[in-house]
């Protein structure tokens, strides 16, 4: 480990194109590098503050670190501010940048000169958990720079390019919460090595990620919002997927997930309209046959029951009480099983994966695991009870979630 201080001359360094900051084309010149650190599309090099910052004079207190290569002394850190020295000296130049603002800058400045291993320890002593780099720039520069295996946060992006299309990802909890080996197991995707494998088709695999950034774009999750819990957040069609697909042996996958827009335009937010409870809790995927036919008939019934509403009598939510049992038949035959066993076996992994506002309606018209099978037995007869729509909605949600569980796709 060797360093010492050396006076180089600004017009003979060289801005590093490898810098973790916003990496380029190792080929470009610092005329190039300036211009991406202007354009700034990231927010991370932030020209205009630093000059401001600089104030009356250039602080020596503070030595860029340089590398030689070969005979090219490389600015391993303090780029920004040879970026300056060197608009300063008219070395680069940047449409509209006034740089009568910048103090003065010597021409030949002492620099902080040692080998490349050093150099690397010091840039990342000063940036690695300082808070200036994003997780995503850490992850690189230890495996590029430090000889560091690929985190998974890193295998995510170099397999999917999700993390740099949706910057929203790139946090420290979407690393440690979201895009962990256990976490991806859970949702279907594990690697073998630096490939990802899936137990989802392509189409199917994309929709689940798009899901994930939607989520984390829209803080459904967060670091205050339910912590650890993604696939509890993610939308019922990707939920069942996971669930479906369950079984499902690995492949290797190749995917192209979309950029999500995780900063929209603000807007007045419209007046709340009334929201119609959707019978089991919206659409449900699931395998051609009877048990198919018969929900989407009784979601066509309500739906035109929705439509024509005072037109019915009071009593048609027991027609709809008595079609929700017919079909619960249909299916616990299907398995093999009574009415009651087949409700009972599969409550509690249902009632799993419902979200909270679900729940909370299965609470509130008293729909749990002991009084399923009385509710729908209700319905078969002609009891005042069974005009309870509200209720029946909600016996119809959990009955959703049973049905992918045993019939999905």
């Amino acid at each position: 480990m060797s360093q010492k201080i050396e006076e180089i001359k600004i017009e003979d360094l060289v801005l590093w194109t490898e810098n973790p900051r916003d990496p380029i084309d190792p080929k470009s010149s610092d005329q190039d590098v300036a211009d991406k650190a202007w354009k700034d599309e990231h927010a991370k090099w932030n020209l205009k503050k630093l000059a401001k910052d600089m104030q009356d004079f250039y602080d020596f207190s503070e030595l860029p670190t340089v590398v030689y290569h070969g005979k090219k002394p490389v600015v391993y850190d303090g780029n920004r501010r040879m970026i300056l020295a060197k608009i300063k000296h008219d070395l680069v130049k940047l449409t509209d940048f006034d740089k009568t603002k910048l103090p003065h800058i010597p021409k030949i400045i002492p620099c902080n000169v040692c080998d490349k291993d050093t150099a690397i320890k010091n840039v990342f002593r000063k940036h690695g958990n300082s808070g200036t780099w994003s997780p995503l720039d850490r992850d690189i520069f230890l495996h590029k720079h430090m000889q560091e295996n690929e985190s998974t946060f890193l295998k995510v992006e170099n397999a999917t390019g999700i993390i740099s299309k949706n910057p929203h990802l790139n946090q420290g909890f979407v690393k440690d919460e979201i895009f962990t080996n256990n976490k991806l197991k859970e949702m279907g995707f594990e690697f073998n090595q630096n490939d990802l494998e899936s137990k989802h088709s392509k189409s199917e695999a994309e929709s689940i990620f798009d899901d994930i950034s939607n989520k984390v774009a829209s803080k459904t999750i967060s670091t205050r919002k339910k912590r650890g819990k993604i696939i509890e957040v993610l939308d019922k069609s990707s939920r069942s997927l996971i669930e479906t697909n369950k079984k499902k042996p690995l492949s290797k996958i190749q995917i192209n997930v979309k950029g999500t827009n995780a900063t929209p335009k603000k807007k007045q937010a419209p007046r709340t309209k009334k929201q119609e409870t959707e019978v089991f809790n919206g659409k449900l995927y699931l395998k051609s046959g009877q048990v198919s036919d018969l929900y989407r008939d009784i979601v066509d019934l309500y739906g035109f029951y929705q439509q024509k509403k005072d037109t019915f009598s009071q009593y048609f939510p027991s027609l709809v009480r008595m079609a929700l049992r017919l079909l619960c038949e249909t299916a616990a035959n299907d398995n093999g099983q009574t009415l009651d066993k087949y409700l009972k076996a599969n409550f509690k992994n249902a009632k799993k994966n419902l979200d909270k506002d679900a729940k909370t309606t299965l609470s509130a018209q008293n729909v749990s695991e002991g009084t399923i099978t009385q509710l729908l037995h209700i319905g078969a007869h002609n009891y005042q009870a069974s005009n309870n729509l509200d209720q029946t909605i909600a016996v119809s949600i959990i009955i959703g979630e049973i049905l992918t569980i045993t019939h999905g796709r």
